[in-house]
């Protein structure tokens, strides 16, 4: 019994393996070892947060069998677990209920398939590989071929971007001398050139006095010079007229020389000639056109239109005499306005020292003016102080909205995501679509994850500077998007525009721009340095720079080791002796 047993079940695998012959599934997974793939990239990239999976693949002669249907899955596996990527479906010639988007393979003549697939990017994807699971059926037989592993992965570069985001100040417009003028005139007689005392004594001219002899002993205002236009009215002739100016102009400076001896106004540069700058206007054609527009005349339309029509001055003149009743009230109201000499002071206004500031800053802040204490955070380098400074300056001008982001922009640098936002936020409500609150909300936006509202953020910030489109780079890096980093970036020198350049296809440009930072001794900058070298095939470049930054950080030693970008070096007696 128990021998007819035996041949019973021999019988059956005899049976089995005879109809698997006959399906042709027995020779396909005997030469499965020709089959070849192709897999672009390999090692496999992470770009925009995904893997992109492109498969090029090739069946000999003589292997499909012409009734089979392969289902060939490739699936990435890593430590702890696989991911399944989409199959693609292969038929024999005499397959007759082929799958839609099946490709067929030819039995005597062989045949290629192409497949494409994405997958999102996991951090177990990092060291991983690439395996082909395939097989075949034919009805109800089926066979399964060995896996075959086709491709290695997965290199992240990308993923070394910096989040050196370029945050923007409320900046503060504190100037450290303050240029400031006082002005008042002196009217003359007709025809006549000298400096009446009442005009000296007119409410213009005792306020300008005033102005001087409380300046004077004042040591933070440096008196520069003054300006005198003197002025004739266009009524008479030319030469008498310039003549005229130019007295009225002589007098008026002898007048001030002669005010700046006073004791309580004694100035010694004003008694020079070269205090006093002088330009004299013969006919003040410009004057009277001012005055007239501002006039009630009744004809000043009229008037307006001789200066258009007639650009010579005794034509105009005639002209506007001809309207005998209008032109004497312009004798009476407007004429007399126009023979003057205009004295303008100028002097420099030195602002509070930084010393001062900041010892009120500290002291006293509520004495400071918003553009003072604003500019007394920028004299600190310490964080902690920064932040005091900017919320003193926010308790007294909460209606500024700089003193509000500026806050947040602390904050930021603090990493209080939360309490930053709540800032800008702040800052925004004062002045809805400021730029500069735009780029900073746009910031916490990325921070957040949310790369598609910082980048409309980003878009309607552009107003605030190159800072913005250095944001946007950042997250052209993350999107994958390398080319437009590149141009976003410009001509910064900073580790993410090597980056950058590098992603692009230029590792020669990402050593130079990164050579060129302030990062440039950055442990990360060497490794960056590293993975160019070793994009160029440079084995020395690779492991000098490699060495350098594993000497600085030694965390980069195992990152190196399971870095992709070096799987060509692995065997490379430097890389081993760097990285063991």
């Amino acid at each position: 019994m128990k021998n007819q047993s035996l041949q019973t079940l021999g019988l059956a695998v005899i049976t089995a393996v005879a109809l698997t012959s006959c399906t042709g599934l027995g020779k396909l997974v005997k030469n499965a070892d020709k089959i070849t793939y192709k897999v672009t990239p390999d090692p496999m990239e992470m770009h925009g947060d995904s893997i992109t999976v492109n498969i090029a693949g090739t069946y000999p002669a003589k292997v499909f069998p012409k009734k089979a249907t392969v289902t060939t899955t490739p699936v990435i596996k890593y430590n702890g677990g696989e991911k399944a990527l989409k199959p693609v479906i292969l038929v024999g010639e005499k397959v007759t209920d082929a799958a839609k988007g099946s490709t067929m393979i030819s039995n005597s003549k062989g045949g290629n398939f192409s497949y494409t697939d994405k997958v999102a990017y996991t951090p177990e994807m990092k060291v991983a590989t690439l395996e082909i699971k395939a097989g075949g059926a034919v009805k109800k037989k089926t066979k399964e071929l060995p896996n075959k592993k086709v491709a290695d992965g997965t290199i992240i570069t990308p993923l070394l971007v910096k989040a050196d985001d370029k945050a923007i100040v409320g900046k503060d417009n504190f100037q450290k001398v303050v240029p400031h003028t006082e002005m008042a005139q002196i009217f003359f007689v007709i025809n006549q050139s000298q400096v009446r005392g009442s005009e000296l004594n007119s409410a213009e001219v005792k306020a300008l006095k005033s102005y001087i002899s409380t300046s004077i002993m004042n040591p933070n205002i440096a008196f520069k010079n003054m300006n005198i236009s003197a002025y004739a009215s266009p009524d008479g002739e030319l030469t008498l007229n310039a003549n005229l100016a130019e007295n009225r102009a002589k007098e008026s400076k002898k007048a001030f020389m002669a005010m700046f001896k006073d004791k309580k106004m004694k100035l010694e540069a004003g008694q020079k000639d070269e205090f006093y700058n002088i330009v004299t206007t013969a006919e003040d054609w410009d004057g009277f056109k001012k005055a007239m527009e501002a006039s009630s005349i009744a004809d000043k339309d009229l008037i307006l239109r001789v200066l258009t029509m007639y650009p010579d001055g005794e034509t105009r003149e005639k002209e506007i005499k001809n309207l005998a009743k209008t032109y004497t009230e312009v004798a009476d109201k407007i004429l007399p306005k126009l023979r003057r000499s205009v004295m303008t002071l100028n002097v420099d206004v030195n602002s509070r020292t930084d010393e001062q500031i900041t010892k009120l800053a500290a002291s006293a802040p509520d004495s400071l003016s918003v553009e003072e204490i604003l500019y007394a955070a920028t004299l600190t380098q310490d964080i902690n102080t920064k932040l005091d400074i900017y919320k003193k300056a926010e308790a007294k001008y909460a209606n500024d909205w700089r003193t509000s982001n500026n806050v947040g922009m602390v904050y930021l640098m603090q990493n209080k995501l939360n309490d930053a936002e709540a800032q800008f936020k702040k800052a925004d409500a004062l002045m809805a679509n400021n730029p500069v609150v735009k780029n900073n909300l746009g910031i916490v936006a990325r921070w957040k994850g949310d790369r598609k509202a910082a980048m409309e953020m980003y878009k309607s910030a552009s107003a605030a500077g190159p800072d913005v489109t250095y944001n946007m780079g950042i997250i052209e890096i993350q999107n994958g998007n390398y080319a437009a980093a590149v141009a976003d970036f410009g001509s910064a020198n900073t580790f993410n525009a090597g980056l950058a350049k590098l992603l692009n296809g230029n590792p020669e440009g990402a050593m130079s721009t990164v050579d060129a930072s302030p990062e440039k001794d950055a442990a990360l900058s060497f490794y960056l340095k590293a993975i160019a070298g070793a994009r160029q095939g440079k084995a020395d470049v690779m492991s000098n720079n490699l060495k350098a930054a594993i000497q600085k950080d030694a965390s980069f030693k195992q990152m190196a080791k399971d870095d992709a970008e070096f799987i060509k070096f692995r065997d490379n007696a430097d890389f081993k002796a760097a990285t063991n």
